[in-house]
């Protein structure tokens, strides 16, 4: 148990200094990361889809790199907002890594990229303890996954510097209860920012693009208690 534990610590030690020098880099070009985690089905993509189009429209230079076990239908439906989007195979790995994130960036990010978003591996648990180089680390969760998921799922929610729920058109027919949910997020993460979204009718959308250029510009984000406590 003490070698595992070492282990676990060696390889976190080792991703955190990758990850480093990768917001380093980034920062002095400009570009700003956002790291999406959310559990697989929460609507992740297809709200992505909507903030893209809409940085677009803004003339706002943004990229996007799509992560997923198989497949690259991700990849493909984020394009169609017409901005340069990557699809990464992970070949059975349940999370991206900083110098995986890197070797991809490497020759594709484009030169004068603002926003680049990472849609990480629809995982809860591997992806939490990866930090990727992120200035804005974001957790997605549907209403119809359940109030209690930030209880769950407490070092993912409790590492989030904003909370998005998404499918709150359907929150009345899955008796999604937000006092509660709010009240459990606040529970593992007092003091970060849950912001409620629905792709179907529009609710919320823009407000990731927004909190996206308000980092990118400076402003400051929350910090967790549970990274404080970490640092």
């Amino acid at each position: 148990m003490c070698r595992a534990i070492d282990l676990q610590r060696a390889v976190l030690a080792k991703n955190d200094a990758a990850a480093h020098i990768l917001r380093t880099e980034l920062s002095a070009r400009g570009t700003t990361v956002i790291n999406l985690l959310s559990s697989p089905g929460s609507g992740k993509t297809a709200l992505l889809e909507r903030e893209l189009r809409l940085a677009g429209e803004r003339g706002v230079s943004a990229a996007a790199l799509t992560a997923d076990l198989a497949t690259e239908n991700d990849a493909r439906r984020l394009a169609r907002s017409g901005v340069p989007v990557k699809q990464v195979l992970t070949d059975g790995l349940c999370h991206l890594e900083a110098d995986m994130l890197a070797r991809h960036l490497h020759d594709w990010l484009p030169e004068a990229t603002r926003l680049l978003f990472v849609e990480n591996v629809g995982n809860l648990v591997c992806p939490a303890g990866y930090d990727l180089g992120e200035s804005l680390r974001v957790v997605l969760a549907s209403v119809t996954e359940g109030e209690d998921k930030p209880l769950k799922y407490p070092t993912a929610f409790g590492l989030a510097q904003l909370v998005i729920v998404t499918k709150t058109d359907m929150a009345e027919a899955a008796e999604f209860d937000e006092t509660a949910f709010r009240a459990h997020v606040q529970q593992v993460n007092p003091g970060v920012e849950v912001v409620l979204s629905s792709v179907r009718d529009g609710r919320g959308v823009g407000a990731l693009l927004d909190r996206a250029l308000a980092t990118a510009e400076g402003n400051r984000v929350h910090t967790p208690a549970m990274a404080r406590a970490g640092a």
